[in-house]
């Protein structure tokens, strides 16, 4: 795979690479969009410290299984804090997913795995990441710093697939 800004991650077994993140809103609302980068945020920081030490797609899906209910009750809290009456669902699942850009990389359009949060109904506009390679995790720790340092053992991940 290509790691130059600007490249687009294009071979036939690219989907079995990545391992993608999906929270979805519970409308189109602007309350229910908004609370979904809350909620997001919220997921972020507690999956970081869990997927740090992850070095294989496999084990990044094996510790959000064993996760799902932190990754519920976090997004239930953020949920019920801020005055929602609906709670969500999280399971990791393949789905079809359409070409994206995901920072300077492309993801192609196809079958991924991915850690699905729903709010409420689920049907309102998402916002995504990548997990594994854990992109998420990078962008969350730039631009501030956080005390903690997980920045070089992601990037000796992430430069193996980019």
């Amino acid at each position: 795979m290509a790691g130059l800004p600007g490249s687009s991650v294009r071979n036939s077994n690219s989907a079995d690479n990545f391992l993608r993140l999906h929270v979805r809103a519970n409308s189109n609302s602007q309350t229910d969009q908004d609370i979904k980068y809350v909620v997001k945020s919220a997921i972020v920081d507690a999956l970081t410290p869990l997927m740090v030490d992850v070095i294989s797609k496999e084990q990044a899906m094996q510790k959000l299984n064993a996760n799902l209910g932190l990754i519920e009750s976090v997004a239930d809290s953020v949920l019920e804090s801020a005055g929602f009456d609906y709670g969500c669902r999280a399971q990791v699942r393949s789905e079809y997913f359409p070409t994206r850009d995901y920072n300077q990389y492309t993801l192609p359009e196809g079958v991924y795995d991915a850690l699905i949060v729903e709010l409420g109904t689920g049907t309102g506009d998402n916002w995504w990441c990548v997990v594994y390679p854990p992109l998420c995790f990078l962008e969350n720790n730039i631009g501030g710093d956080t005390g903690v340092k997980y920045r070089s053992k992601l990037e000796e991940i992430i430069k193996r697939y980019f």
